[in-house]
Parts: structure tokens; sequence; C-alpha cells
């Protein structure tokens, strides 16, 4: 840990706010002795984890945040010591995939702590995910030299008007290609581009947007519109479907679908049939669910377990997390990943969007 990194950890546990009590989840029916593995009531085995580390973020993307979003009191959210302890314990349950999110990770100012904190946990794959614009080769050698290994980085247009209109900002789309190059150039990578396709916004330009994959060699992943936005206005007739993205890409680019192994798998990923590096990935959780195989679970950034991305219970593990033992914490994930719900809904009829939006859940 960098020296400073440690009288930080020290000043952000200070200035934390305290933490009542909060309600636990029900424990697992039979459960004996301390948990080992996170397993949920449908046997599902949680192996990557998503730990959202603000909910801040310097864009105001259309399908996620309004332009007045209010955010958390500072002192609500994890610590770095909070998180580096997490990150420790999961690991020790079997989680192989960390992934750092938000919010915009990159505007939390104890980042490289963080990061040094999570790699030190011994995950197999530890990731961040970025909107890209904050990122500068200094910054992207700071976060591999601390142990990050890979980045995805999000871009929804390639044209100016176009990207300032969707993520309300004035970042131009050429920063966030560059930010690519500098993390490929860095050595986090496979770098991975996802980009939101929604009807009437970028849906003319998918096949613009694949070729961004054999320009940098990268995968290239587009997902499906979800009921995740703050202004609560999903509507069905913006859901791009997957297969019909993927019918313009190949109108443009000859493609090969991969016969890949692992069942966890949230996107159906292609190769280019000439050859050409980079993959394309289509993600979509609205027409072709990934549920029955789901091994993610998401840790917002004030401490709650979300079994599922849009799970309508949420448990607050703060208490547990600063007065537990490292065994209390386990026990503590494993009874909220029992509560894991068997897929997310959306279309049933009693489907209910998430009180919180993206940015307060965690990517």
């Amino acid at each position: 840990m960098r020296p400073d990194s440690a009288q930080s950890v020290e000043r952000l546990t200070a200035i934390a706010l305290p933490v009542l009590d909060a309600p636990a989840p029900p424990a697992r029916p039979g459960r004996l002795g301390d948990a080992t593995r996170m397993v949920d009531s449908h046997g599902r085995t949680i192996r990557d984890v998503r730990i959202s580390v603000t909910d801040r973020c310097n864009f105001r993307c259309v399908y996620c945040l309004e332009p007045d979003a209010t955010f958390m009191d500072r002192r609500e959210a994890m610590t770095v010591a909070d998180i580096a302890r997490l990150g420790r314990v999961l690991v020790g349950m079997g989680v192989e995939k960390l992934r750092i999110t938000g919010g915009e990770p990159t505007v939390h100012p104890e980042l490289l702590a963080i990061i040094e904190g999570l790699a030190h946990a011994g995950a197999r794959d530890l990731a961040m995910t970025t909107n890209g614009s904050l990122v500068t080769p200094n910054r992207a050698k700071a976060w591999r030299d601390a142990g990050l290994g890979r980045v995805t980085i999000s871009i929804d247009s390639l044209r100016a008007d176009r990207f300032r209109a969707i993520t309300r900002s004035a970042c131009p789309p050429e920063q966030v290609l560059d930010a690519i190059a500098i993390c490929n150039g860095a050595g986090l990578g496979p770098v991975k581009v996802n980009i939101v396709i929604v009807n009437g916004w970028n849906d003319d330009e998918v096949a613009d947007l694949a070729g961004l994959a054999r320009r940098f060699g990268v995968d290239v992943r587009f997902i499906e519109f979800m009921p995740l936005d703050d202004a609560r206005s999903w509507d069905r007739s913006r859901l791009l479907p997957a297969a019909e993205a993927i019918a313009r890409i190949r109108a443009a680019h000859d493609l090969v679908p991969l016969d890949e192994d692992d069942p966890s798998s949230t996107s159906f990923n292609f190769a280019f049939a000439d050859g050409a590096p980079g993959r394309i990935g289509m993600i979509a959780p609205v027409t072709r669910p990934f549920c029955g195989a789901c091994a993610r679970l998401r840790i917002t950034a004030d401490g709650k377990v979300r079994p599922c991305l849009f799970s309508r219970d949420e448990w607050d593990l703060r208490p547990t997390l600063r007065a537990g033992t490292d065994a209390d914490v386990a026990r503590f994930l494993a009874d909220a990943t029992w509560t894991k719900q068997a897929g997310h809904g959306i279309g049933a009829a009693d489907f209910e969007q998430p009180e919180r939006p993206m940015s307060a859940i965690g990517g």
C-alpha cells in the first residue's frame, strides 16, 4: 500500500457516519456452522461480485441519471478499509472476479487505495468499469501498478453532438476513444467496450460502433436498454432487440459465432470471419435472459447487498462489516445470497423497476 493510503483509510473511516442496526437477511434453512460459499436457493454459486465505490458520476446519461440527480452523503459510503475487508472475505468464499464500479469510480479520491486493497484480496480477475472521460496515461499506469487487471469502457455514440446529448456532458467521444487506446497500452486488457443501444438515439450506429472492435482489437459489447433509469420512463419501444442489432452489424461485417463454455457468461459472442482482431458481444437481458446461470451479486456504495440487479430487497452489510468478525461477514453474505430471486422478471405483470437507478446500484 502506498504511504499515504493508510492515512487515507484512517481518515475516511474516522468521518464515516455511524451505522444504525439494520435488518439482516433471513438465515438459510438448516444453516450449520460458518458459511464458506455463496450459493442461492436455486443452486447458483456466486463467483463474480460488482462492488460500487461511489454513486457519483460526472455524466448524466439519459438512460441512467437526470440532470438534477442528487447523491448520497459521502459519509454514508463504504470506506477504503470496508472495501478492502469485503474483498478479502469474498475471495475467501470462492469469488474469482471482483469489479470496481460506480457511479463513475474514477471520481473517487481514494481509487488507488481501493484498487490496492482489492488487489491484495487475491481475486483471479480484478477489473473496473469507467466512462473513460478521466483516463490519462499516468492514471492508467498507476492503476495497473496498484493491481488492476483490466477495464471496461462505455461509449454510446461516435458523433460528437449525439454523444454530448446522451451523456449530458462536454466530453467529446474522441476523449473516450483515446482512453481505450491508453488502457490497451497500459496493459489493462483485454479491454471491453460497452454500448447501450436505444431505439431513436443511437441504433443507427451499431455497425460503426462494432468497427471499434477491429480498430482497437477489443471486445465490443452491445447491451439492450433496461428499465434502470432515474426518470423511471423506460419504454419497451425504445428497446432494440439483440437479434436485430446483430443483423445490422452482419450487414457490414461478416461474423462467425463463438462456441464458448462459460454458462454464466452475460453475452453471446462473435468473431470477425476474416480473422481481424476483436470480438462482438451481445448482452440481451430483456430478450434473452441469462438469469438461470447467473453467478453475480452486487454491493452498493453504501454497503447494501443486492443479490440481483433488479432485486426488490437489499441488505445492509455495513453494521456487520464494521462490528462483526470475518465469519460474521461471510455468514451475512451467504444468507443474502440465498434470497437471490430466480430471474429479473422484466415483462412480467408484477415487475417493479428498482427504486435505485443504475448509478446507485453499481454497473
